[in-house]
């Protein structure tokens, strides 16, 4: 009996048509791959779906290790070197055959492993993905922290001659591992931010997830040296100052994903305390769509930034997600026909088709200089990384009377304050009232996790806390956050905007003319029919999106 092949078994699935079978087939053809790839280059489906259809066309079980933890001991089968060389991961042992998972049935490299390893080896099939990060995880990064560094081993040395920070450095040196390690779990937690932190007795690490800090394994005192010399070298720092501040970045690769960090140090009491910011180009630049607007509020954000001059500003803390804003908002608007210019510091995402200029203090090249020589480029956009002093402000603000389309960040709590904060910086207010066309105030709000989320029953309190009545309450389900392995026991997984739009209208520019005070202006607004950022939150939780609790750690109810 003929085997089906991958294209009859996707559609007999229902996963692709003729039509897309037909696309991928001409693909293939030019590209010299094979149908499966193809199918999945021309986007005709996902690569699970080729490699379920590879495992059933094979009679094969399909391994979905991005799911399943494999044990130690069926990983210690294979040494590492032929586990890379031969791309496959050990799953599981079933009546002395060992399965291994490959991404397609290779007859030769199964009898390969059967010599090398002396026992009857048989395949199972995954995605090349999976496969890839099963890898790093236990062979590549391999173990716990102890199994890195060696809890007894003495012989680890600071020093630059060991750590140069070359191309032909020896991966295997045990702090190298491990820092490479620290990075490579942050990522595979979502990490935003590794935090170093040298106390007296110990170092503590700790990661930034969806905006709260977890504490991970620390490293002994002992190594606090060698890791703090190694970061620095790899973000080239200079490593005999201890006493100053100092930036840096680091570039690596993995994955196969292109990651930067940006290193800060600061001098401490018991050492250097470093944070790396982890920058992930895949993940950073988002689409407009994906930012968590409400419909009403997206067609008004959308109507904005189509506006052609005024300034537009976004306020909010550091990391409450300004900067990704923005860019989704110049993604949006990156056309052939549009001159975009973005000054910034630092640059944190690349831009295709966008000018970006980064802020060198050290040679003199400041927000205020690279504004200056902006003007000068004819633009239709500029982008303002942030609005920190009056000179700034002033720039801009010419800037949008002048024609142009601005858009920058301020740090404020809310919208309203933002028209004070510029008068206070010494901005006239006519020019404050006749340049800012609207402001948003956002912060991030966790999700909780759709696997491990339970019905909840929310205290008076609480409903009172965040605005909530009984009627609008018996409309809708409310969850609370359990946690689960897919969460990391947190309950909440990956993070969504909450906004407050502020347009001004004719009323609130006059307003802001007379230097009124920020409860009034906010007054106003609410009139207006401004959604507060608590009010936002409440319709994300009605929505079954987030809890309640999350609402009252990063909102406060109005008097």
């Amino acid at each position: 009996m003929n085997k089906k092949s991958v294209g009859q078994i996707l559609k007999a699935k229902g996963h692709v048509n003729d039509a897309q079978i037909d696309k991928a087939v001409e693909y293939a053809k030019n590209e010299s791959c094979r149908l499966g790839e193809a199918l999945v280059k021309t986007e005709a489906c996902s690569q699970e779906d080729v490699s379920r259809a590879l495992a059933s066309h094979w009679g094969l079980p399909y391994a979905n290790l991005a799911t399943a933890e494999i044990k130690k001991e069926i990983i210690s089968l294979v040494p590492k070197d032929v586990a890379i060389e031969n791309n496959i991961v050990p799953v599981t042992r079933k009546n002395g055959t060992l399965i291994v998972a490959m991404e397609s049935m290779d007859l030769m490299v199964l009898d390969n492993l059967r010599f090398l390893l002396n026992q009857q080896v048989e395949a199972a099939i995954s995605t090349p993905k999976d496969i890839e990060e099963s890898l790093d995880h236990y062979y590549r990064l391999t173990g716990d922290l102890g199994d890195v560094i060696g809890e007894g081993d003495d012989s680890v040395q600071v020093g630059r001659g060991e750590y140069a920070g070359e191309d032909g450095e020896s991966d295997d040196a045990p702090v190298i591992k491990y820092v490479t390690q620290l990075i490579a779990n942050a990522l595979k937690e979502r990490a935003s931010d590794i935090h170093i932190e040298p106390f007296e007795k110990r170092v503590r690490i700790r990661y930034r997830i969806d905006g709260v800090c977890i504490e991970k394994e620390n490293p002994p005192k002992r190594l606090q040296g060698p890791i703090l010399s190694r970061i620095k070298i790899m973000s080239r720092m200079d490593m005999a100052e201890k006493r100053r501040t100092q930036d840096g970045r680091i570039k690596i690769k993995l994955h196969g994903r292109a990651i930067d960090l940006r290193v800060s140090s600061l001098p401490a009491r018991h050492g250097e305390s470093i944070v790396m910011r982890i920058l992930d180009k895949e993940k950073g630049l988002v689409d407009l769509e994906e930012l968590g607007f409400h419909e009403s509020e997206y067609e008004r954000f959308n109507k904005i930034i189509k506006r052609p001059n005024g300034i537009f500003l976004v306020t909010g803390p550091t990391g409450s997600g300004k900067t990704t804003t923005l860019y989704a908002a110049l993604k949006n608007l990156n056309q052939p026909d549009v001159k975009i210019i973005t000054a910034e510091n630092p640059i944190e995402y690349n831009l295709t088709g966008i000018n970006q200029a980064e802020v060198r203090h050290e040679i003199g090249l400041t927000f205020q200089r690279i504004l200056r020589a902006m003007m000068r480029q004819a633009p239709n956009i500029i982008l303002v990384g942030e609005i920190r002093d009056h000179e700034t402000a002033e720039i801009a603000i010419q800037a949008a009377l002048t024609g142009h389309l601005v858009f920058s960040t301020l740090h404020t709590n809310d919208a309203p304050s933002a028209l004070t904060r510029l008068i206070d910086m010494g901005v006239k207010p006519f020019l404050v009232a006749s340049a800012v066309m609207a402001i948003m105030a956002q912060r991030l709000i966790r999700r909780i996790c759709p696997e491990c989320r339970e019905e909840a029953e929310v205290s008076e309190t609480n409903l009172r806390a965040i605005g909530l009545t009984q009627q609008r309450l018996a409309e809708a389900t409310i969850y609370d956050a359990v946690g689960c392995p897919v969460c990391s026991s947190s309950g909440y997984k990956g993070r969504q905007g909450v906004y407050e739009l502020m347009e001004m209208s004719n009323d609130i520019r006059e307003m802001a003319f007379q230097c009124k005070p920020t409860l009034e202006l906010r007054a106003k607004a609410r009139s207006e029919g401004m959604v507060t950022l608590q009010e936002d939150a409440v319709r994300k939780v009605l929505a079954g999106v987030t809890t309640v609790n999350e609402v009252l750690r990063i909102t406060h109810r109005e008097n």
